[in-house]
């Protein structure tokens, strides 16, 4: 297959300079307010976003500096596959996380609720669709009857290590 090659089409602005101490997930960053700068040359695709109260950003997490098909995830002590988890030591070093989106002022969209790191670049832009993004009878696998513990949630420096 193929190499496949994504350019940024903005930046991600938050409060957390590092990702120790950042919350992981976004229900973990309620209140956190920041924002996204889309590049000029991709502005007009903003066009009508402005009617959602939430979207979906996808992420380059690229202060990850480990790729680990096994990790011991934040609610775990039990080494998982990282593709049932949403560590950033994923082979591509993807995240996407869904924010509320305040305000759109020029090519800026203003949110919040986020749970990003300062910097981290901004590959896509999806309106967050709660008739078409929730499923009913979801299974949580592992997570089962680990939902109290979702509140916990600061990074620590697991998967940032070189």
């Amino acid at each position: 297959m193929d190499e496949i090659r994504l350019k940024p089409i903005g930046v991600i602005r938050s409060p957390f300079k590092d990702p120790r101490g950042a919350p992981i997930q976004a229900t973990n960053g309620q209140g956190v307010r920041g924002f996204a700068e889309v590049f000029e040359e991709y502005a007009e695709g903003l066009d009508d976003l402005d009617g959602f109260s939430h979207v979906v950003l996808i992420c380059h997490l690229h202060l990850a500096r480990q790729t680990n098909l096994k990790v011991t995830p934040f609610l775990d002590t039990v080494l998982r596959g990282v593709f049932s988890t949403r560590a950033p030591s994923r082979p591509n070093h993807l995240g996407l996380t869904i924010a509320r989106l305040v305000r759109i002022e020029g090519n800026t969209l203003h949110l919040e609720d986020l749970d990003i790191v300062d910097g981290t670049p901004l590959l896509d832009i999806k309106p967050y669709v709660p008739r078409l993004d929730q499923r009913q009878g979801a299974k949580l696998g592992w997570l089962e009857g680990k939902t109290s513990e979702f509140t916990r949630g600061l990074a620590d420096d697991r998967f940032t290590r070189d």
